[in-house]
């Protein structure tokens, strides 16, 4: 399988932040951010995997500014690392004031996608090339994320197995 280049696989994403996206402080809805987010990663593990994918995992969304209405928000994504079936996606979401011109960073994420085949089975994904300094590191930082969402993943199916049934009235 022929490797890609990280480029390759890079989604944008820009939208004004209308009223009904806000909550009553007048910032856009964390839910409404993550949806975003999912989607457009989604958008990049499929043009990097031409197959189609599942959301296998969200390491986290880091919220670091509030975006607010009448603001602009832009997304990008783009595969940072694959390993076998499943490919790590970085995705960071930007503001803008769009009177001003101030851009800057609204939240972080990282995410795993596992390309399907046509009976819905993982099927292996190409690797990628790293190119440019950021991608290198990123690439280069992705196995110890895989590490820890792996140690996350076990933790959260020993909750599942011990938690998942009951009910607080229980």
């Amino acid at each position: 399988m022929e490797a890609k280049r990280i480029k390759e696989s890079l989604a944008i994403k820009s939208a004004i932040i209308s009223p009904p996206d806000a909550n009553n402080l007048g910032t856009i809805f964390g839910g409404r951010v993550m949806s975003y987010i999912d989607d457009i990663a989604g958008l990049s593990a499929m043009r990097h995997s031409r197959m189609a994918v599942v959301t296998a995992s969200t390491d986290s969304v880091d919220f670091i500014r509030p975006l607010r209405v009448g603001q602009a928000i832009h997304l990008e994504s783009f595969v940072t690392w694959t390993h076998n079936t499943s490919m790590e996606v970085f995705v960071k979401v930007m503001g803008e004031d769009l009177q001003t011109g101030e851009r800057f960073v609204g939240a972080t994420a990282f995410l795993t996608f596992v390309a399907l085949d046509n009976e819905g089975t993982p099927h292996p994904v190409p690797p990628v090339i790293p190119e440019s300094e950021h991608e290198i590191k990123l690439h280069e930082t992705a196995p110890e994320r895989s590490r820890l969402r792996k140690e996350r993943r076990t933790r959260s199916k020993g909750f599942a197995e011990k938690f998942g049934l009951l009910t607080p009235w229980s």
